[in-house]
């Protein structure tokens, strides 16, 4: 297995069109649908990026941004923005596409984790990632501070032991202070 993948490795883009039955009463793509399809199109990127089986471990900042309409298509893109020992952060930013009048705009976004399993089950190691643009180490860097975050929420990590955390904090208090 390559011990470091491009982002470019991991990218997965879905379409569907909106039907009567995804839709709720108002006409509106049900979120849970649109859940479903994240969930799956993540799942490549994620299962492209360490060439095994992975299963979802977390779903969190979902902004619903602007309902999507029946009729409309759904396009779904997603990335790895950075991968860890056994986890994986998958971007995930969905567009609707009208096509009566050609237009496109943003609808969502979300960042899901992913864990790679063996055979038995058991997480296993997945490649780093290489980012190749200022774009992609930006998000490289920004993934490790959700991380964090995450972890101190979920109880499974101190904040005085998340680093990312206290280093944007010390450079916050350090500009405050320069600028007064």
């Amino acid at each position: 297995m390559p011990t470091s993948k491009p982002v470019s490795a991991s990218t997965c883009k879905m379409t569907e069109i909106v039907l009567p039955n995804d839709t709720n009463g108002l006409g509106n793509m049900m979120g849970g649908r649109l859940l479903h399809l994240m969930d799956k199109c993540a799942a490549i990127s994620a299962q492209r990026h360490a060439n095994r089986v992975c299963v979802t471990a977390s779903v969190d900042n979902v902004e619903f941004q602007s309902a999507i309409e029946e009729g409309e298509v759904v396009v779904v893109e997603s990335r790895i923005n950075r991968a860890f020992d056994t986890s994986m952060e998958v971007e995930l930013n969905v567009q609707a596409e009208n096509p009566r009048t050609e237009t496109q705009r943003t609808c969502n976004r979300a960042f899901y984790t992913f864990v790679a399993l063996d055979d038995d089950g058991t997480p296993v190691e997945v490649p780093a990632i290489t980012p190749e643009t200022d774009a992609e180490r930006q998000r490289y860097e920004a993934a490790a501070k959700r991380r964090d975050v995450r972890l101190v929420l979920a109880g499974r990590k101190n904040l005085q032991d998340a680093t990312t955390l206290k280093d944007d904090m010390f450079s916050a208090l350090q500009s405050s202070s320069s600028s007064t």
